[in-house]
């Protein structure tokens, strides 16, 4: 079972990324996934979640109205579209799948067993 996160990059704020992870191994259309990320010097964040059922999960104000996530099952693939990117978006960007047993909220990284291993995003102003 493997995640392989990519379609970061260096971009100048407000520009857009699609961030996309892809799941190999098992499907994950009927798991929560969520997107973490992890600025230099910082402990890893939770960014957006989406449920099993299609339902969004966020945590505070800081990327509501400019992030989203998508999941498309046909290619058991789950997207993170960023718009109006700011520098302080900076950060490695992880994709995670909770699992059975998880001891953590929704909100944190012991609530997610799968990792995948991360793709950078630098937002220059």
């Amino acid at each position: 079972v493997q995640l392989q996160a990519s379609g970061g990059g260096a971009v100048q704020a407000g520009d857009s990324l699609r961030l996309s992870c892809a799941a190999s191994g098992r499907t994950f259309s009927t798991s929560d996934m969520a997107w973490f990320r992890q600025a230099p010097g910082k402990e890893r964040e939770f960014v957006i979640g989406l449920t099993s059922g299609g339902g969004y999960r966020h945590l505070g104000d800081s990327v509501k109205g400019r992030f989203t996530i998508s999941r498309d099952d046909a290619v058991n693939t789950v997207y993170l579209q960023m718009n109006s990117l700011k520098p302080e978006d900076t950060a490695v960007y992880y994709c995670a799948v909770r699992t059975a047993y998880q001891s953590g909220t929704v909100f944190s990284v012991r609530g997610y067993g799968i990792w995948g291993q991360g793709t950078l995003v630098t937002v220059s102003s």
